[in-house]
């Protein structure tokens, strides 16, 4: 069966898909290049226009009704106010239309907005640019919700980390060339404003023209009935989101890295002033490192996921983040006064590059933190409704980093330095991260399985793509050690339900772990028949919901290191899945090299083979793998015909 997802890409995706050896070379497709640069060109324009007016009512204009010190305040309260206002709208809109058609609408908006400001930058008229502000923060709520659901229309699922990698980076380097742009030009004497203007209208011209390149990307709810009403529809929205609870709690998730990173990017100016005794100069280092860390961090994604979706890498981001931001307070508190310093000055201090390391690192780290989870939300959000559980999170960024500015003006208020303020948002980082691992524990299973796959072994992975990407599906596999069901979820970018043996359970930390990824147990029929019935009855749930369930037919781990006989479970699952008309494909699969290592039972103690009995018995980074195979129809499926095609994967 064919779902609207597939469909969709199909449509939209087909030959090229899969066709690149890394994420840069989506820039030579006309599936994702014209998409890029359009977004590009928006997040330059975006920025150069705010940061140009911010810098003009700072500087230049003598308003008594708008002093200096308001003039960030109000001009990014009136940016963020469409998103907490429209992001439902915008949702709706993205789900019911052709997504192609909404950004070339959102393109015409933005040229007739900019030819607005661009009147009101030469008559110098703060009024009508404040208008502006609240345009151009409606053109980007618009855009938002078709950004993100686009990406998963278009790319597969091995495509999407990368292109996420890629559309983050653009979006910050972007941001950064608005910025530093849009401060210089505003700055030329006697013809500053008058430029401005004519590279704002530029910009958004170049970003339609682009457009026009977009393929269609169909609706995938074309008979969805628009709900004009911005509040019901943003409650209904948050509901909606909260029907698929990893979703919803990724989305929080990827809205407290917004209050984290709107914290230390409210502040550069501040810090570069107060703490750092830099200039101008200085506070634009900042944001250029800060922005550089993120690129470089979401471009890392993909190569340390192996081209899947892998939110593993989303523990090891709030790690970083909290621990460069808590040595930020370290390295910053000890600093010798003295006067306002310049560029050179600054970067001639040893000290001062403690500070740039830091601030690179843990935007780095938060660039591994959010790209994953933008994937897992993209793939794991139904179709039909991915725009508005999309427009949610931008409701929840525009609430959360509202609540950055009120939480971090209160400690301001309350006596707190600026150095004080990170170490603060860095403890609650953390504090807030182990909470989300709790309440979903796949992002820690995950970290695990890639912290093993990376550092303790090398695991290659070989036909990875015969893993279905949705849908019900059977795995079954060699069971050579206690550590394989982890090197199976570090294979799949979809969650796994194990069924093991019930005395797995009962080994220290690794039974901990298994009952976190809600493995289940089986007993042997003879010795506990109520529960070998129970664990085919929570299998058959599994695959009833759709998902991937892994099964080791040997029935133990061996202790000779052969491949021994499958037993009939499989057929039970099998047969008791078609009765009620699922027909889950069975994957097999094969794992290598692994008997030998430290969990395998290679050692002989007391007359019996048993593992974990010498610690670094092959050392670190001893080469593993995985040989996953085409997959076998049901009514093919038996037990002695699985065994043979495992066992020709583990010669291949």
């Amino acid at each position: 069966m064919t779902t609207p997802a597939a469909a969709a890409t199909a449509a939209t995706a087909p030959p090229e898909a899969n066709a690149h050896a890394n994420q840069f070379a989506l820039l030579r497709q006309r599936r994702f290049a014209p998409f890029f640069w359009t977004q590009f060109a928006g997040a330059a324009n975006d920025n150069l226009f705010k940061f140009a007016f911010t810098v003009m009512v700072t500087y230049q204009l003598q308003l008594s009704w708008m002093p200096p010190a308001m003039a960030g305040l109000a001009i990014g309260a009136l940016f963020i106010l469409p998103f907490l206002l429209f992001s439902a709208t915008a949702g709706q809109l993205t789900d019911k239309f052709d997504k192609t058609k909404m950004i070339r609408f959102v393109k015409n908006l933005e040229i007739a907005i900019m030819l607005i400001a661009a009147w009101g930058f030469v008559r110098a008229d703060a009024v009508v640019l404040l208008g502006c502000v609240f345009l151009m923060g409606l053109h980007s709520t618009l855009f938002g919700p078709v950004k993100f659901a686009y990406l998963p229309q278009v790319l597969d699922a091995r495509e999407l980390t990368g292109g996420n990698g890629m559309v983050e980076m653009g979006t910050f380097v972007a941001i950064l060339l608005g910025q530093v742009a849009g401060g210089l030009l505003v700055a030329l004497p006697q013809v500053g404003h008058a430029t401005v203007a004519v590279a704002c209208v530029l910009l958004a011209l170049v970003g339609r023209g682009v457009a026009q390149a977009i393929p269609r990307a169909p609706a995938t709810d074309p008979g969805l009935v628009i709900n004009w009403n911005p509040f019901s529809e943003t409650w209904r929205n948050l509901k909606l989101a909260h029907g698929n609870i990893v979703v919803f709690r990724s989305l929080l998730g990827i809205s407290w890295m917004w209050f984290f990173g709107a914290v230390f990017l409210s502040q550069f100016p501040s810090f570069a002033k107060e703490v750092l005794h830099g200039d101008e100069q200085v506070a634009s280092l900042l944001l250029v490192v800060f922005s550089v860390g993120i690129g470089a961090g979401s471009l890392l994604c993909e190569t340390l996921s192996r081209r899947q979706v892998e939110i593993g890498l989303v523990p090891l981001g709030a790690i970083g983040m909290s621990v460069f931001a808590i040595d930020l307070y370290f390295a910053s508190r000890a600093l010798p006064p003295s006067a306002g310093m310049g560029l050179g000055a600054f970067m001639g201090q040893a000290a001062h590059w403690r500070v740039m390391a830091d601030l690179a690192l843990l935007s780095l780290f938060a660039g591994l933190y959010s790209v994953p989870m933008y994937a897992l939300i993209q793939l794991r959000s139904q179709p039909t409704h991915r725009a508005r559980i999309i427009a949610a999170n931008n409701i929840l960024n525009a609430l959360f980093m509202i609540g950055s500015s009120v939480i971090a003006g209160a400690l301001l208020g309350a006596g707190f330095t600026i150095p004080q303020i990170f170490l603060f948002t860095g403890i609650a980082n953390a504090l807030v991260a182990f909470y989300i691992f709790m309440l979903v524990p796949e992002y820690l299973l995950r970290f695990i399985a890639w912290m093993l796959s990376h550092f303790v072994y090398r695991f290659e992975i070989k036909g990875d793509e015969h893993i279905p990407t949705e849908g019900a599906a059977v795995l079954v596999c060699n069971h050579v050690s206690f550590i394989d069901a982890i090197l199976l979820m570090a294979a799949s970018p979809r969650p796994i339900r194990f069924i093991m043996d019930h005395r797995i359970f009962k080994v220290p930390v690794l039974g901990w772990l298994f009952k976190l990824a809600k493995a289940i147990p089986i007993a042997p029929q003879k010795e506990d028949p109520a529960a070998y019935e129970a664990a085919f009855a929570r299998a058959l749930g599994v695959l009833r919901e759709g998902d991937l369930l892994a099964i080791f037919p040997e029935g133990a781990i061996t202790r000779d290191g052969q491949l021994q006989p499958f037993k009939g479970g499989v057929m039970k699952i099998i047969e008791s899945a078609r009765a009620e008309g699922i027909e889950p494909p069975v994957i097999p699969m094969a794992l290598t090299n692994l008997w030998g290592s430290y969990f395998s039972r290679i050692e002989l103690r007391g007359g019996e083979n048993v593992a974990m009995a010498k610690p670094f018995r092959r050392g670190f980074f001893s080469r593993v793998g995985l040989n996953v195979g085409h997959a076998v129809p049901p009514v093919e499926v038996r037990p002695e015909a699985l065994q043979q095609r495992v066992s020709g994967l583990l010669a291949a």
